[in-house]
C-alpha cells in the first residue's frame, strides 16, 4: 500500500482497481459469484418442484393452488437465502479489496468469514441504505404526482398540461435526489466493514467523507454502466447467431425449439458470467475512494506509516485491525494466499 499513500486522482483510482483485480481475480470472482450460484441453484429447484408437480398432477397449472403452494414456498425459501448471499458476497467484496488494497493476505474462505460475525450489522446497513437513498425518496415523490394525477380529471385542458408537465419536473428530481444520496452513501459499506461502525454512523461518516469526491464517484458509475452495456452487446452474438441459424435452416419445429432452449442456456450462462466478472469492479473502486478520502481529510497516510513504523499503537476500530480470516501483510502486497 505503500505506492498508494497519497491523494489519488480519478485515474490512478481506476488504475489501482484494475491492478487490484487482476492480482487476484479469482478471489473477487469467487466473493462475486455468490448471490449469482445461489440465484441459479434456487432457480433449479423451483424448476425440480414444477417438474415433480407436474408429474404427480397432471391438470396443475399455474393458476392450481398446487403451482400457487409451490411458488409460495420457493418464495419463502428463496428470498431469505438471496438476501443472505448478497449480504455475504457485497461484504466479503469489500473486505476482499481493503485487505488486498492493504497488501495482506486473504482468501474466498476468508472474506465470507470475516462477514459472519457481522452480518446482521451489514443487513441492516444496506436495508437503511435502501431506505434512505430510494424509499423516502421515491415515496414522498410518489405521494405528491399521486395527488396531481387524482387532479388532472377535474382540470381545464391547459391546467392538465400544466399539472402532467409538473408531474415530469417532480420525477425527474426525484431521480436526481436518489443519485445524489446514492453517490452521497455509496463508501458506506467501506466504513461499516473497514471501520466497524454501526449503520447509522456508517450513513453519516459516509455522508460527511464522501464531500468532494461524489462527481468522481458518479463518473466511475457511468464508466462501469457503459461497460456492462458494452458487454452485454458483445455476448448476445452467440444468441443471436444462434436463433439466426435455427430460424433460418428451416429444419422442422422441434430442431427451432430445441436450438431457442440452447440459445437460451448460452445466453443465461453468458449473464451469469458478466455480472460475476463486473461485479468486483464498483466495489473495489469504492474502497479506494474511501480510502483516498481519509488521506485527504484525515492525514490517513501519515498515520498508517507511523502505525507501520511503531510509533503509534493501531486502534481495533481503525482499518488496521484485520478482520477475522485476513493475515497480516507477510507476503508481497495484493497477493492471494489462494484461490
Amino acid at each position: 500500500m505503500s505506492e498508494t499513500l497519497r491523494p489519488s486522482t480519478l485515474g490512478d483510482i481506476l488504475d489501482r482497481t484494475a491492478q487490484l483485480y487482476r492480482r487476484n481475480f479469482w478471489l473477487f470472482a469467487g466473493v462475486a459469484a455468490m448471490p449469482i450460484g445461489t440465484l441459479l441453484a434456487l432457480t433449479a429447484l423451483g424448476a425440480a418442484l414444477f417438474a415433480a408437480a407436474g408429474l404427480a398432477f397432471r391438470t396443475a397449472n399455474m393458476n392450481s393452488p398446487v403451482a400457487i403452494a409451490i411458488i409460495i414456498l420457493i418464495a419463502l425459501i428463496a428470498v431469505p437465502i438471496y438476501i443472505a448471499a448478497a449480504v455475504f458476497s457485497s461484504a466479503g467484496l469489500t473486505q476482499a479489496a481493503a485487505s488486498t488494497h492493504r497488501g495482506e493476505q486473504i482468501t474466498i474462505r476468508g472474506a465470507f468469514k470475516s462477514v459472519r460475525p457481522r452480518f446482521w450489522r451489514y443487513l441492516w446497513f444496506l436495508i437503511l441504505q435502501g431506505i434512505v437513498v430510494a424509499l423516502v425518496p421515491g415515496a414522498v415523490a410518489g405521494a405528491v404526482i399521486g395527488l396531481l394525477v387524482f387532479l388532472i380529471p377535474g382540470a381545464a385542458a391547459a391546467a392538465g398540461v400544466a399539472i402532467g408537465f409538473l408531474v415530469f419536473l417532480i420525477a425527474a428530481a426525484a431521480l436526481g435526489v436518489i443519485v445524489w444520496l446514492v453517490l452521497g452513501y455509496s463508501i458506506g459499506l467501506s466504513v461499516c466493514v473497514v471501520e466497524q461502525q454501526s449503520a447509522w454512523q456508517s450513513l453519516q461518516r459516509a455522508w460527511k467523507l464522501s464531500q468532494g469526491t461524489r462527481g468522481r464517484i458518479f463518473v466511475m458509475y457511468l464508466l462501469v454502466i457503459a461497460l456492462s452495456i458494452a458487454l452485454s452487446m458483445v455476448a448476445a452474438i452467440p444468441y443471436l447467431i444462434i436463433v439466426a441459424i435455427a430460424t433460418s435452416t428451416g429444419n422442422g419445429a422441434a430442431f427451432s425449439s430445441t436450438a431457442v432452449v440452447v440459445a437460451e442456456i448460452v445466453r443465461v450462462i453468458v449473464d451469469f458470467l458478466l455480472q460475476v466478472l463486473l461485479a468486483p469492479i464498483s466495489a473495489i473502486a469504492l474502497v479506494l475512494f474511501y480510502f483516498d478520502q481519509r488521506i485527504r481529510k484525515e492525514g490517513f497516510d501519515i498515520e498508517w506509516m507511523m502505525q507501520q513504523a511503531g510509533l503509534a499503537p493501531p486502534l481495533a476500530s481503525t482499518p488496521l485491525a484485520p478482520a477475522p480470516g485476513v493475515s497480516e501483510p507477510d507476503a508481497p502486497p495484493d497477493t492471494v494466499e489462494e484461490r
